[in-house]
């Protein structure tokens, strides 16, 4: 496995980003949104480090940004219009070096929300969001094939709004039982259970 950490041009200036080569040929790109930047979310989140994992055992190049004002991502918070932005210029740079490969979307609560407003604009294969933060921020329906991964004991965003949001919108969700918003000790079942979603 190869890894790079880059300073990607955005429109806040430089995003730092985390880049995870798979052995072997790549299948496809991932991009790895990580939660609340406020609230000390970063890309070495240890969710935002497990959808990483998973998408290079699935054969998939990870791409972890971190949001613009966090590490030496350049800019300052702004309610995920901007963290839309950032991503969006991450994927086209990818998508410069590495050629039309498949995309994967993931994001981690808050940075769920930044990837359902990403699919609006790039056209990805799937969208998986871990622990949404639907009681937070105003979610739309999803335009490509989206799962939910949510623990029932969610304490920060109630596993029943994760519920309505995907009973409304048709959304396939997945329940991790006795557990909560962080996964705590349970990250190698998430770990599976995205790689389930992710092989071909």
């Amino acid at each position: 496995m190869k890894k790079h950490r880059l300073r990607i041009k955005g429109p806040a200036g430089a995003i730092e980003t985390v880049v995870e080569e798979p052995a072997g040929e790549p299948r496809g790109l991932a991009l790895v949104a990580h939660p609340h930047p406020l609230r000390g979310g970063s890309l070495d989140n240890k969710v935002a480090w497990t959808l990483a994992r998973a998408a290079l055992a699935c054969g998939l190049i990870a791409i972890r940004p971190n949001f613009r004002g966090v590490g030496e991502s350049e800019g300052d918070f702004d309610h995920g219009v901007g963290e839309t932005e950032d991503l969006l210029a991450v994927a086209r740079a990818a998508e410069v070096h590495y050629g039309p490969l498949p995309w994967t979307l993931l994001g981690f609560s808050f940075g769920a929300y930044v990837q359902q407003r990403v699919a609006r604009s790039l056209h990805a294969q799937r969208l998986i969001m871990v622990g949404p933060a639907v009681s937070l921020y105003a979610f739309e329906p999803t335009r490509i094939p989206a799962t939910i991964i949510h623990g029932d004991q969610d304490e920060v965003i109630p596993f029943a709004a994760a519920r309505d949001y995907a009973e409304a919108h048709a959304i396939p969700l997945i329940a991790v039982e006795g557990c909560g918003h962080f996964f705590h000790g349970r990250l190698r079942e998430l770990q599976e259970h995205v790689e389930r979603l992710c092989h071909p």
